[in-house]
């Protein structure tokens, strides 16, 4: 970032050299201390602005480091890509294993009564 020469104070003490035909002293002292007006804002907004930025780095800083501690403590899943469809099939496989051989017995003795 570029070093700001000017303070307000600087701007407020400038001194013109006066000629014949020069600007209106009034005028130009008038102009100075609107821009000081706006230099001063400009400067508390900058002081701001860097005090937030510094807040909001660390804040980054402070949720990158959770993000991490929580990503550790994750434990990592084997089954991490199955879906629910999947899930289901096998429930469906394991019930049909199951309990398949007790609904064929269970038919079995109906039929035969």
């Amino acid at each position: 970032m570029a070093e700001k020469n000017l303070t307000a104070k600087d701007i407020l003490q400038k001194e013109f050299s006066r000629s014949m035909r020069g600007y209106n002293a009034a005028e130009v002292d008038e102009y100075l201390d609107s821009i000081i007006r706006d230099y001063d804002s400009y400067q508390k907004d900058v002081v701001f602005l860097k005090n937030e930025n510094e807040r909001l780095i660390s804040k980054v800083d402070e949720l990158t480091k959770q993000l991490a501690l929580a990503k550790k403590n994750v434990p990592s899943s084997p089954g991490s890509g199955v879906t629910n469809f999947d899930i289901l099939k096998r429930l469906s496989n394991l019930e049909k294993h199951v309990f398949g051989a007790k609904i064929s017995n269970a038919d079995a003795n109906i039929e035969e009564n």
